[in-house]
């Protein structure tokens, strides 16, 4: 990833926030049959190890489990808010003319390495934290949890998904949030999405994003 200084973000709690409020992340592997995405949703455990680990699971009929070896590199992808800014937003182009379209955004990108766990315990494990934490964000009164069905059918959707444990090496942070730009033009980017009201996260990070990182 392209990472000029001044849209690098190196705080870990930031990094690790992202992937908390937006835990849908892209797997991608480099397997027998090439490079390989896969879109899941992960728990992020930070203190698993020297730099956390993150803790997903797949269909058994998916290849991936199969094909993948314990050790083997992969990279996972996680993307914020992000949204597209126009030039006439920015107070400077109608003085100067010397602006074009952007896109900002959020991103996290996780190295590490994969292992493989098909054992019935990690995947249950797995799939009641990663229901809490979703079902919470619901607002429901009653969230489901997995004792709202009968064990049997739990058992029988539990046997059918194999569980994926990343040991994180390294995570990288880009948060490109119009640091380079004047202040006004910045401001004034935040103010137009937030009365669009399509990107409230973007116009708010926009805003708080300053000069640096």
């Amino acid at each position: 990833m392209y990472l000029p200084q001044h849209f690098e973000e190196t705080r870990a709690e930031e990094l690790h926030r992202v992937i908390r409020e937006y835990p849908l992340g892209v797997l991608v592997v480099n397997g027998p049959r090439g490079l390989d995405a896969n879109h899941l949703p992960f728990e992020l455990r930070p203190d698993d190890g020297e730099r956390g680990h993150l803790l997903a699971h797949v269909a058994r009929a998916n290849p991936l489990w199969q094909e993948a070896t314990d050790g083997d590199e992969a990279l996972v992808i996680f993307r914020a808010a992000n949204a597209y800014i126009s030039p006439n937003w920015y107070p400077s182009k109608h003085e100067f003319h010397r602006q074009v379209p952007t896109w900002n955004y959020q991103a996290v990108h996780v190295y590490g390495r994969i292992r493989i766990r098909d054992d019935e315990r990690f995947v249950r494990g797995v799939v009641a934290r990663l229901t809490r934490v979703n079902e919470a964000r619901t607002g429901s009164d009653k969230p489901w949890k997995m004792t709202d069905s009968s064990r049997e059918y739990i058992d029988q959707m539990l046997s059918a998904i194999v569980g994926i444990e990343i040991e994180i090496t390294q995570l990288v942070g880009k948060w490109k949030l119009s640091q380079n730009r004047e202040e006004r033009d910045r401001i004034n980017a935040a103010e137009e999405l937030r009365q669009r009201g399509e990107h409230p996260t973007s116009a708010a990070m926009l805003a708080a994003s300053g000069n640096g990182s």
